[in-house]
C-alpha cells in the first residue's frame, strides 16, 4: 500500500475518521453480502464482528499516522539544531546555546505525539480480536469434526456396498452348486443398512469450515500486526518522554553551555534510532492496512462462493 492511498485526516476527530477511501472492500459491499446470509446465524454474527474489528484497527492505524506526522513536526526543529550545533564543546558560543534553548522551549510546550498504550484502546481492540479468534477456531473445528464424521460414514457405506456385492456373488455360487439353498436369502441381504451421506451436505460443511478458517486467519494476522504496532508506539512514546525530561534539565540550567551541550549530544546520538523506529512504525501501519483490506477481500470472496454454492 502506498502513502498516497491514505486520506488526509489531520485535525479530524478520531471517533469520526472517514476511512472509506482506505478501507476496501467498502462497508456497503460487506453489508450487502452479509444480507444474503442467515441474519440469526452464528457465522453471520462472528463475521460481522470481524469486519467491525477490521474497521476499528483501520481507524487506529489512521490515527497513528497522524501521530507519526506530529512526531516529525515535533522533531523537525531538533533536526535543524543538530545540524547547526557544533559537535566540539570549545566551538560552542552563547548564540548556539540560545538557539538550542529556544528549540527546547518549543519542544517542551508540545504534547507527546504518541498515546500511552495503557491509556488508549489498544488493549480493548487486542482483547476483542483474541476473543473472536478463539470463537472462530472453536466453530471451525466443530465443522471440520462434522466433516470427518461424514467422510467416515462415506467409507463405512462403501464397505457395506462391497459386502453386499460379495454376498450376491456368494449367493450365485451357492445357487449354482445347488447347496445350502435355504440361506440364499440371508446371504444375499446387504451386510449393513448404511446410507451414503449427501455430497451436498459435505460441501456445505466444507464451505462453512473454510469461511471460519478464512476469518480466523485474518484475525490471527491482525493480532500479530497490532502487537508489533503497540510495541513500537510504546518505544516511541517513551523516547519522546525521555527526551523531554533531558530537555527540561537543560532549560533549568539557563544559559549554562555544558548541560545544553550534553543534551544536544544525547539527542544527536539517538536521532537516527528514533527516526528509524518512526519509519518502522509507519511501515507496520501500512502493512496492517494492506493486510486488513486483503483479508476483507478474501473473506468477501469466500462469502460469495458460499452463497453461490447454496443457490
Amino acid at each position: 500500500m502506498q502513502a498516497d492511498n491514505v486520506i488526509e485526516i489531520e485535525g479530524t476527530d478520531t471517533h469520526k475518521l472517514r476511512f472509506s477511501p482506505v478501507l476496501r472492500p467498502s462497508r456497503d459491499s460487506v453489508n450487502q453480502a452479509l444480507r444474503h446470509i442467515n441474519p440469526d446465524s452464528t457465522l453471520t454474527r462472528l463475521v460481522s464482528t470481524y469486519f467491525e474489528h477490521g474497521e476499528s484497527i483501520t481507524t487506529l492505524c489512521l490515527m497513528l499516522l497522524q501521530c507519526v506526522s506530529r512526531a516529525r513536526a515535533l522533531y523537525a526543529p531538533v533536526s535543524d539544531l543538530l545540524h547547526e550545533f557544533p559537535s566540539d564543546l570549545s566551538s560552542i558560543r552563547l548564540s548556539h546555546c540560545n538557539s538550542a534553548l529556544g528549540v527546547f522551549v518549543r519542544f517542551d510546550s508540545l504534547d507527546n505525539p504518541f498515546p500511552s498504550p495503557d491509556s488508549h484502546n489498544f488493549n480493548e481492540i487486542h482483547r476483542g480480536f483474541c476473543q473472536l479468534n478463539e470463537q472462530l477456531d472453536h466453530h471451525r473445528n466443530k465443522y471440520l469434526s462434522r466433516l470427518r464424521l461424514l467422510n467416515s460414514a462415506t467409507t463405512g457405506s462403501a464397505i457395506c456396498l462391497i459386502g453386499s456385492v460379495i454376498g450376491v456373488v456368494i449367493s450365485a455360487v451357492v445357487i449354482s452348486t445347488h447347496a445350502l439353498a435355504a440361506i440364499v436369502g440371508l446371504v444375499a441381504t446387504p451386510f449393513c443398512p448404511c446410507g451414503v451421506p449427501s455430497s451436498l451436505k459435505k460441501k456445505q460443511l466444507a464451505h462453512m469450515a473454510q469461511l471460519y478458517g478464512a476469518t480466523g486467519s485474518g484475525t490471527f494476522f491482525h493480532i500479530n500486526y497490532l502487537e508489533s504496532i503497540v510495541c513500537l508506539v510504546d518505544l516511541l512514546h517513551s523516547a519522546v518522554k525521555d527526551d523531554r525530561n533531558l530537555i527540561r534539565i537543560a532549560l533549568k540550567s539557563g544559559a549554562d553551555i555544558y548541560p545544553v551541550y550534553e543534551v544536544v549530544k544525547y539527542l544527536r546520538n539517538n536521532h537516527n534510532k528514533f527516526f528509524g523506529k518512526l519509519k518502522e512504525l509507519e511501515d507496520h501501519i501500512y502493512f496492517c492496512l494492506d493486510a486488513v483490506n486483503k483479508s476483507r477481500a478474501n473473506l468477501l470472496d469466500q462469502i460469495q462462493l458460499h452463497q453461490s454454492s447454496n443457490s
